[in-house]
């Protein structure tokens, strides 16, 4: 649940923001009757996005064991891949973002409603995949559906809030140590994907060491109990983990984290101001 809960509320308010900037630049400019362009680019983009997870889940819910298998991982590595781009880029991005928006949006509105539209959705559908795949793979690694699914809806309902309330200015965050927080809990949640995925490879025999425990905790620890489901969620930490699993584990967390958090020599980047009116 937590897990998912990070990603919705993470890729959900990057997503947020963007659509804030995209309309405070239209209402800027005085265009107002080209906002029902920018929510039909949203709207697609989101309908984009429930697709792919609904195409995910039914996917992998009709091929056979070793299918499903080679998919899960597969889908595991893709995410990991697809969390640790988005996180730097946000990072290197969110600088320029809201000036980037502006002049795509500044050359839409003389283009016609079409383009504006096109610019919204390709600004938001990033998002929404990102967030679909790294949530099925999510699922993938949950002892059930429930629990990841309230997460996420909960991340994303909270992310649209804090989106409005910071475009209304009813609120003031720091969104550059927002983004930075959320960005290595979601490197510690990749490392714990990319496990799985490893463990589905170890399955199918195309890794060693499927047997090969590092711990195997099972017996005084159910893997669908609160402590296991915690550990899961937050640290990618499962009940039975082969040494090779956690040795890619760790290998991931000790090359990406330091390079993340090294400072910009152009010094850190303030997203906070990218919805300004």
């Amino acid at each position: 649940m937590l897990s998912n809960f990070l990603v919705g509320i993470r890729e959900g308010l990057e997503a947020a923001l963007i659509v804030g900037i995209l309309i405070a630049y239209i209402v800027k400019v005085g265009n107002r009757k080209h906002l029902a362009a920018v929510w039909a680019g949203v709207a697609a983009a989101l309908a984009v996005s429930f697709a792919t997870g609904g195409f995910l889940a039914f996917t992998s819910a009709e091929l056979s064991e070793r299918g499903e298998q080679l998919f899960a991982g597969t889908t595991s590595l893709l995410a990991v891949g697809l969390v640790t781009w988005m996180v730097f880029w946000m990072k290197s991005a969110a600088r320029g973002l809201r000036e980037e928006l502006h002049g795509k949006v500044s050359t839409a509105l003389t283009t016609g409603p079409i383009t504006l539209a096109l610019a919204a959705f390709f600004a938001v559908v990033r998002e929404g995949l990102e967030t679909s795949v790294f949530a099925y793979a999510n699922f993938r690694t949950a002892t059930s559906n429930s629990a990841p699914a309230l997460g996420l809806t909960i991340g994303l309902v909270s992310a649209v809030a804090l989106g409005w309330l910071i475009y209304r200015r009813a609120i003031t965050i720091n969104l550059s140590k927002f983004f930075t927080i959320t960005g290595v809990a979601l490197v510690v949640i990749a490392a714990g994907v990319l496990a799985y995925g490893v463990h589905e490879f170890q399955e199918l025999g195309w890794f060693p060491g499927e047997g090969a425990y590092a711990w195997n905790i099972t017996a005084w620890m159910a893997p669908d109990s609160i402590a296991a489901t915690f550990l899961q969620g937050t640290l990618g930490f499962r009940t039975k983990f082969t040494w090779v699993e956690l040795l890619v584990w760790g290998a991931f967390l000790a090359l990406i984290l330091p390079i993340y958090l090294r400072k910009s020599g152009k010094g850190a980047a303030k997203p906070a101001v990218a919805v300004a009116k």
